[in-house]
């Protein structure tokens, strides 16, 4: 891999950034003695305690229980059963269930049916009896909401992997699908990078029909209100272009036993080459669980044996990801260093200490060495002669590195002390994320104009999530970056992207987060990036902005926002109680506004300093952010970490210089 170029003019400095200096003059004159300054250090002095010797910065990151519940059917379907790891999983879904009989998506969510299902399936398979109170509480609320057979298509996908279900409840994707022209309506590389990862393996396990090993011979046909086999509507979407495609998929499943044995074997190799090729070590396939466990199952359906070398890569990859106690155990959908650390680095360098910006440093040195460059990856599809300068999410993702990471990180970058050290990083980062922009001048998270809206409406997509469209929050974080970074080149980018913010601000205000829950979230990262952009208080998309957010502040002083305004597809609903890391993008996103002597932020500021935990950082059980909005969702335990951190030293240090507007 060839990582050298020529040495690149070192990137102006921009005054704001002269702040750093007076910041660490500023706190050696302040003793640590007002409550403010001492939560500051004490939360300061934890955050560094919890770095990796190497640098980087690792939280775990929590999904809702159909995961969990996939690695134990998992194992099932393998006869790869670890009994003291199935008993732990079992004790963490038996504590995560509701007092509505079900699993949410999120922590005081509504019961989810296919998640719900999932989890009975799992904890029937783990041995647990089915007139327990607990599995008949849970039978009741499955069989009120329809059954089984009303359960998305991921869940009907696993569910007739185990022979539960017949397969024409299932969508028609044959691998076939490997081998359609780039010009068809429906290609892999039309979908996102998530899709793509998950469906690929897929196809081969929906095409080989395979049946899972079960040991146990168990099943859940008490799931289900018609047995599944007399089952007729298993497809219910509305539209013309859904049902078109209800047609086509019908279609498709007439003329499968026509389908050539040669075309089926070379798209299966096809299938299996393009896994092979993005396998990632024991990272996994696309770094994600679902990816992942579908290559491992399409490996052992393809006939690889269980001491194979890619096997045992696939399978060790998986077991990375879970989080084992005493006596309860999950697995995470995915791991979030790059994102954690670049994060911290931003919180490390607002408190300006010099043991913060020492471990900023450290942080920053570690995510250098992460810049993928020159690797393959899929976003080259679109752009084939951009060259590379990303970061991925996870430790290791080569061929998806996404925007969101690669903008905080070269924000980061830039606002080191010493950040000529970091000029070919960024330089890299900037002409790769430019590159990137898609044509409504937006930026998506991992792809240029993924926009086939079309493909939301076929039966494999009723999660409505196989897109990557662009989003304000990720456009956010790149007019930050390009803004701060000021380089000439990048002014018509920068201009368009601004352009995408005003048109997809919401009538209230507020901007729709769409990796973030979700209003703050996302008026937040367009806040802070409008700042940059020197786009001052009095341009009315930020008066707007700031009027929206003062007035969802609650009684205590904090902000919150459960993950039930994707659904409702508004805030205006909710009665939601206060959040640190929502208190903190508010805080963070009303100072960039020029409200730091607000009232509205002094009573922000005193709520985290009344709510900071035992261990000098705060916690909340809620759930941070959407994976993919109203179908799974994640909570990022770093986020009541460092972002309150952030939060309370710009309160600080913008009211101690007395530039507090």
């Amino acid at each position: 891999m060839n990582r050298t170029s020529p040495k690149p003019t070192p990137f102006p400095a921009e005054l704001p950034d002269a702040r750093s200096d007076i910041v660490s003059r500023t706190l050696k004159r302040i003793p640590d003695s007002s409550p403010l300054d001492r939560t500051i250090a004490e939360a300061r002095d934890a955050l560094i305690a919890q770095q990796h010797e190497k640098g980087y910065w690792l939280y775990e990151l929590e999904a809702d229980c159909t995961i969990p519940a996939e690695y134990i059917m998992m194992m099932h379907f393998l006869d790869e059963i670890d009994a003291p790891l199935e008993a732990k999983i079992a004790n963490h879904l038996r504590a995560r269930q509701a007092e509505h009989g079900g699993w949410p998506l999120y922590h005081n969510g509504e019961l989810d049916l296919s998640c719900t299902i999932k989890a009975y399936y799992a904890l029937k398979l783990a041995g647990d009896n089915t007139q327990a109170p607990h599995m008949r509480k849970a039978r009741a609320a499955i069989l009120e909401r329809g059954g089984a057979a009303k359960a998305n298509v991921f869940t009907r996908i696993a569910l007739a992997l185990f022979g539960e279900l017949p397969w024409r409840g299932v969508p028609y994707i044959p691998v076939e699908i490997m081998l359609l022209p780039k010009w068809f309506p429906f290609h892999i590389d039309k979908v996102s990078y998530w899709s793509r990862t998950v469906m690929v393996p897929l196809f081969i396990l929906c095409t080989r029909k395979p049946r899972a090993k079960n040991p146990r011979n168990i099943g859940i046909r008490e799931l289900f209100t018609t047995p599944p086999e007399k089952e007729r509507h298993y497809f219910k979407r509305s539209g013309v272009l859904a049902k078109a495609f209800l047609v086509f998929d019908h279609v498709g499943r007439m003329i499968d036993p026509l389908i050539p044995a040669r075309i089926r074997e070379r798209a299966t190799k096809r299938a299996e080459e393009w896994v092979l090729e993005r396998l990632n070590g024991e990272d996994g396939l696309g770094a994600i669980f679902p990816a992942m466990v579908n290559a491992l199952e399409a490996m052992v359906i393809l006939g690889y044996p269980q001491d194979h070398p890619q096997r045992v890569t696939a399978k060790r990859a998986l077991q990375k990801l879970l989080v084992v106690g005493p006596s309860s155990a999950y697995c995470q959908p995915c791991v979030s260093p790059i994102w954690d650390t670049a994060l911290a680095c931003l919180a490390m360098q607002e408190a300006g200490d010099d043991s913060s910006r020492e471990a900023a440093t450290r942080g920053l040195d570690w995510l250098k060495t992460k810049q993928l460059l020159d690797e393959p990856g899929d976003w080259r599809v679109r752009r084939p002669n951009l060259p590379g300068g990303g970061w991925a999410f996870q430790f290791a993702n080569d061929f998806y590195p996404d925007l969101d990471d690669t903008a905080v990180v070269a924000w980061a970058m830039h606002q080191a002390r010493d950040s000529v050290r970091y000029d070919e990083s960024m330089r890299r980062a900037l002409d790769w994320l430019v590159g990137m922009q898609s044509r409504d001048g937006g930026f998506a998270a991992f792809d240029a104009d993924n926009t086939c809206y079309y493909l939301n409406k076929i039966p494999f997509a009723d999660h409505g999530a196989l897109l990557d469209p662009p989003t304000s929050d990720v456009t956010a974080r790149v007019v930050t970056v390009l803004a701060r970074i000021g380089r000439p080149q990048d002014k018509p980018a920068l201009n368009r992207a601004i352009a995408y913010l005003r048109k997809q601000q919401e009538a209230d205000g507020s901007w729709f987060g769409r990796w973030g829950t979700n209003y703050i979230y996302g008026t937040w990262s367009v806040l802070m990036s409008l700042a940059q952009a020197h786009i001052g208080a009095d341009d009315p998309m930020v008066k707007r902005a700031v009027k929206w957010l003062k007035a969802q502040q609650n009684p205590d002083g904090g902000w919150g926002e459960s993950n039930d305004s994707y659904a409702l597809q508004s805030r205006a609903a909710e009665d939601f109680g206060s959040t640190p890391y929502q208190t903190a993008w508010a805080l963070l996103a009303l100072m960039s506004a020029g409200e730091a002597s607000s009232e509205a932020v002094r009573r922000g500021t005193e709520y985290l300093l009344h709510t900071r935990q035992a261990d000098a950082l705060w916690s909340h059980p809620s759930y941070t952010a959407p994976g993919f909005p109203r179908v799974f969702y994640l909570r990022y335990h770093g986020y009541s970490a460092y972002f309150p951190l952030w939060a309370l030293a710009a309160y600080r240090n913008l009211t101690r210089r007395g530039i507090a507007h």
